[in-house]
């Protein structure tokens, strides 16, 4: 069986407290994007019952493939159930550490493939509840739809976002952000802002100023090549343009397709209708 795990990008992140479970209480839109990777599942008779071998390519990824979320998606199913053993393979395109959240719907689709593969009848609550432990993002990657985050992410409510036929361009500077350093370091604002409220009610040109991630101001003084990327897509005329998610990425939404612009070469530069 083979999948094609999608990214996100954030309309908006607004950290509103630091929580006493170590967690950020935030609010954020997330919007699927069709940017992917691949992972592939085959039910593999040599491998132990109960047993995941797991390969990677694609770009390179730091560390061991036991900690891979995918690792641990797999085990999170698996175990403890009398099953098959499996071999499963990811190739990696989204960008790492790019706030696309790459691994995590990396996960959320192990569970989810995995669950059919093995014919597992796990309900929506049994998904849920392991996508929300292996991590916060993972849970929106059950369901490809624009959804409002809130708790530390996890709290999903389905919305409905006005962008088909717009045009994103999605850069990534070439730097890994670590997410975890991003939210140890950023100043919450205290306060909730309604994003999906402003995105429903308002127009596209009307969310400048207004729908803000409130981790740009750590990752640009920290990453410079972060901003002058946000700052080369303001200049080309993005009717709205911010960071996703932690960082690195940044995006525009145009109403027309964007005009074509110099990168440096360790750019990841992708244009995409939606």
């Amino acid at each position: 069986m083979i999948v094609f795990p999608h990214a996100k990008i954030n309309l908006g992140l607004n950290v509103v407290r630091r929580r006493t479970d170590g967690f950020h209480e935030i609010e954020s839109v997330m919007l699927p994007i069709p940017l992917h990777d691949m992972l592939e599942a085959v039910v593999d008779h040599e491998v132990p019952r109960g047993e995941v071998v797991f390969t990677r390519s694609g770009t390179v990824l730091p560390g061991k493939p036991e900690d891979d979320l995918c690792w641990r998606a797999a085990m999170a199913v698996m175990e403890g159930r009398d099953v098959p053993g499996i071999r499963l393979h990811l190739h990696k395109i989204i960008p790492v550490g790019g706030g696309l959240g790459g691994g995590s719907s990396d996960a959320a689709h192990v569970l989810l493939m995995l669950g059919e593969l093995l014919d597992l009848r796990l309900t929506e609550h049994a998904l849920h509840e392991r996508a929300a432990a292996l991590g916060s993002d993972v849970p929106f990657f059950l369901n490809r739809q624009a959804q409002l985050a809130q708790g530390r992410g996890e709290v999903l409510s389905p919305l409905e976002v006005p962008l088909s036929g717009t045009w994103l361009l999605l850069v990534n500077p070439g730097v890994a952000v670590g997410t975890a350093e991003v939210y140890r370091n950023c100043e919450p604002t205290g306060s909730a802002t309604d994003i999906a409220a402003i995105l429903i009610s308002h127009a596209l040109e009307a969310w400048q100023g207004q729908v803000v991630n409130s981790l740009e101001t750590y990752v640009f003084r920290k990453y410079p090549a972060v901003e002058r990327a946000w700052e080369k897509i303001r200049d080309a005329g993005a009717v709205y343009y911010a960071m996703s998610g932690s960082g690195s990425t940044v995006y525009g939404l145009f109403r027309r397709r964007p005009p074509e612009l110099e990168w440096p070469t360790d750019h990841t530069v992708r244009v995409i209708r939606l």
